[in-house]
């Protein structure tokens, strides 16, 4: 039985990096595809010492060229696309918000994954039983103070990941979206910040126990492990202490 592939974009850090472990300890032979090869290449490495598979490829889904130069080189049947390159820029209200880090949401969290699945449609489909996994978020749903940019483009990738869906009915693609609340990660926090670690801490301040990456690679792997006439249209996966968007139980 040929191993079955899947690609995992931002695969070099927080979610991708723990998404690419589960899938490859699950059996698949991981592409892991990302901007920082050197994290890449560390985390080939730490899979194939326990004697699983895994291939990093360097790519910027912001990019029409890399994305077409990821494609190339898989150049196989896939059975799974992780679409989880994405992040924040920024947390200013509408009114003075930087069109700079708007645009760079809409390109990476939007157009990534539309790049990247326009690319590897055609291998996922002929695989004859492909999953497409969207990682969006709980604020492409509901809407927050400091977060117009951001959840304008969860938003638009939530309404991408629908679209998809209803216009791959009948071909044996199936696309499935997790929707992760708040999940500490070493990373996102910060990005979103510009490096303030102050701010980034404080999100998560009095928290008992944020989701952490392991948690949502746990989810992505059971809904692309089910049997492929199972989809999971959507699962909203956030930690006990919040309760929704905005009410988070935090311990004094």
């Amino acid at each position: 039985m040929q191993t079955p592939i899947a690609v995992v974009t931002g695969a070099s850090s927080g979610i991708g990096a723990a998404t690419a472990r589960r899938l490859a300890a699950e059996g698949y032979h991981v592409i892991a595809a990302a901007r920082r090869t050197d994290r890449l290449d560390s985390l080939v490495g730490e899979v194939s010492a326990r004697g699983q598979a895994a291939t990093a490829i360097a790519c910027d889904v912001t990019s029409d060229t890399s994305v077409s130069d990821l494609a190339a080189r898989i150049g196989t049947p896939i059975t799974l696309l992780v679409n989880n390159a994405g992040g924040a820029h920024g947390a200013d209200p509408v009114e003075s918000g930087d069109p700079a880090d708007w645009q760079w949401m809409y390109d990476v969290n939007v157009l990534g994954t539309l790049r990247v699945t326009r690319a590897l449609l055609p291998a996922l489909e002929a695989s004859g039983a492909g999953t497409i996994v969207n990682v969006v978020s709980t604020a492409g749903h509901i809407v927050y103070e400091g977060g117009g940019g951001y959840t304008a483009a969860k938003h638009a990738q939530h309404a991408l990941t629908g679209t998809l869906r209803l216009e791959l009915a009948g071909r044996p693609v199936r696309v499935i979206e997790i929707e992760p609340g708040m999940v500490k990660t070493d990373e996102f926090a910060v990005n979103r910040f510009g490096g303030d670690a102050e701010k980034a801490a404080a999100v998560y301040a009095g928290v008992a126990e944020p989701l952490v990456a392991d948690d949502v690679a746990d989810c992505i792997a059971w809904c692309a492990t089910r049997p492929h006439h199972v989809n999971i249209d959507r699962l909203v996966v956030r930690p006990l202490a919040q309760a929704a968007q905005h009410k988070v139980h935090r311990v004094q």
